[in-house]
């Protein structure tokens, strides 16, 4: 189902967070955290990537709390506070399911200036075999089918990349993009970048470099690569809602 684009304030925000500490994060979807009261839980990690610059034991973190009870875990991980650069703090989302809604928001709200202009957005555009997050329609301006993949790995040498593992299903979607750009459409990737310390992304052939060359075929093909950086309000010492409001360079 389309939705109508309005201009709206373009910020997605978060239910209300509790503090605490990561002890670890192991079997891949669960985290040990401390919580700033003393007690002790699990929470699910709603990440399948190797999370390498945010799985960082000893680090504040921010959980999200469920009274549901059909649900296995109570708590959900969803922020986590890093060393910055400069010495000071870089906070980064681990939870990779908000970038679609972080991009929608910002997308609804026409914050991202070379996809304004276009009358409804549509979640989950089907395109061969494949699922896009993404299609914006407009009368004039036609059709853009976007895909969208959520950022937080910063190397040793101050930069972004992505993936932080090896994806088989971006190379895909890639594949998917470029087709439809050879076809005539309008095909974008966005990188949400989840982490307030990247600056610019490139992609990380040294994990995947199927898809750094995949990425390298895309653009030529006329796909277009756009990276976006989040900037984070807080109500006192918490974080409340994140928005994409810098235009961050790609490294191609």
């Amino acid at each position: 189902m389309a939705t109508s684009l309005s201009v709206a304030a373009g910020v997605w925000r978060y239910p209300p967070l509790v503090p605490g500490t990561l002890i670890q994060r192991y079997k891949r979807f669960l985290a040990d955290v401390r919580l700033d009261d003393g007690r002790e839980v699990v929470a699910h990690c709603p990440n399948t990537g190797a999370m390498t610059a945010v799985n960082k034991p000893g680090c504040r973190v921010w959980l999200v709390p469920s009274d549901n009870p059909k649900r296995k875990l109570a708590w959900t991980w969803e922020l986590i506070e890093l060393p910055g650069d400069d010495g000071g703090v870089a906070l980064a989302s681990v939870n990779t399911g908000r970038a679609n809604r972080i991009v929608e928001a910002a997308l609804t709200a026409g914050r991202l200036a070379p996809l304004r202009g276009y009358a409804t957005l549509k979640r989950e555009a089907s395109v061969d075999d494949a699922r896009l997050d993404f299609l914006l329609d407009d009368p004039e301006r036609g059709q853009a089918y976007v895909e969208v993949k959520q950022v937080t790995l910063k190397e040793a040498d101050g930069l972004g990349y992505f993936p932080d593992a090896v994806s088989a299903r971006g190379t895909r979607h890639l594949r998917t993009l470029s087709r439809l750009a050879q076809s005539g459409k309008r095909a974008v990737l966005v990188f949400c970048v989840a982490h307030t310390g990247i600056d610019s992304v490139g992609a990380a052939a040294h994990i995947d470099p199927a898809y750094a060359e995949a990425i390298s075929e895309a653009a030529a093909c006329g796909v277009e690569v756009l990276a976006y950086g989040v900037s984070f309000t807080y109500g006192g010492e918490m974080p409340v809602a994140v928005a994409l409001e810098r235009r961050l360079e790609v490294r191609l």
